[in-house]
């Protein structure tokens, strides 16, 4: 084992479980177990083990242990502490491009410091952990199993929430998978009709926000409404032209080209002389 390297405890359980009573089997919950005290992990490993469907795919002591069991198992759930050495939770969240389906935070924190954290589809744990809250956190993985979009951005907005001023991620979505992006990765967003692209140098993502939500959303950073279907970041405008006295023409850092409305002109004559 490394000087960070995780603790792997891999599933014997492969699928979904049908008991004997006639209970309703669930698919199993792959989870991932973050804590750097022992004593705590194996308290959930213990707490874990009595609620079926569930199955222990991996522990990490540290944040940096952290991010690589999650980006190597891939779970469904993630048992986050808060507090940690070389990083906390909020950073292990950070480092991640693909956010997990369901992340509960685990904290000592009393009721009144986690009300931040309330905002967001991730639940918490109080330490010590109770069965019936474990239960009813694990029931609430479940559901945002089954709604990874809803799951995700809540999560973003919790992370949001706690990361420090200036910096700001978004959600994008890719086939059946969530990322974080930085927000100054992010060239544009352009609407396609309902479809609200995100746009990068190298790829673009779906959004799960329509491009007017955005606006709001992005009030006082570098992105401006150059159009009804075109919101940019202003840094990645690469070159301006002139169509007529009242259209431009913008090429952003990857080539891409947008036309400005008669209605934003504006914005870019602002652009121009600041």
């Amino acid at each position: 084992m490394g000087k960070y390297g995780p603790l792997v405890v891999h599933s014997l359980v492969p699928g979904a479980v049908s008991g004997s009573s006639g209970r309703v089997a669930h698919p199993v919950l792959r989870t991932v177990i973050v804590d750097d005290e022992p004593i705590a992990r194996r308290i959930l490993q213990e707490e874990l083990s009595l609620i079926p469907d569930v199955s222990v795919v991996g522990e990490a002591d540290n944040g940096v242990a952290a991010v690589h069991i999650i980006q190597e198992s891939d779970p469904d759930l993630v048992l986050l502490d808060i507090q940690m050495p070389v990083c906390d939770g909020f950073e292990v969240l950070r480092r991640l491009s693909k956010l997990p389906p369901a992340v509960i935070f685990v904290t000592a924190f009393d009721q009144h410091a986690l009300r931040a954290f309330e905002v967001g589809a991730a639940d918490y744990l109080l330490k010590p952990v109770r069965q019936d809250r474990l239960r009813a956190a694990i029931a609430k993985a479940r559901h945002n199993r089954q709604h990874p979009a809803n799951s995700v951005a809540s999560v973003a907005r919790t992370l949001e929430a706690a990361t420090p001023p200036g910096r700001m991620r978004i959600v994008g979505r890719k086939g059946s998978d969530f990322f974080l992006l930085d927000l100054d990765d992010v060239l544009a967003f352009r609407a396609e009709g309902e479809i609200v692209w995100i746009i990068t140098n190298q790829r673009k993502y779906l959004a799960n926000q329509t491009l007017q939500d955005l606006s709001k959303r992005l009030e006082g950073r570098r992105f401006r409404r150059i159009h009804r279907a075109a919101l940019i970041n202003l840094d990645h405008i690469r070159k301006m032209s002139a169509l007529s006295s009242q259209r431009w023409l913008v090429t952003m850092s990857n080539d891409l080209e947008l036309i400005v409305s008669k209605r934003q002109a504006h914005t870019i004559r602002e652009v121009i002389h600041a």
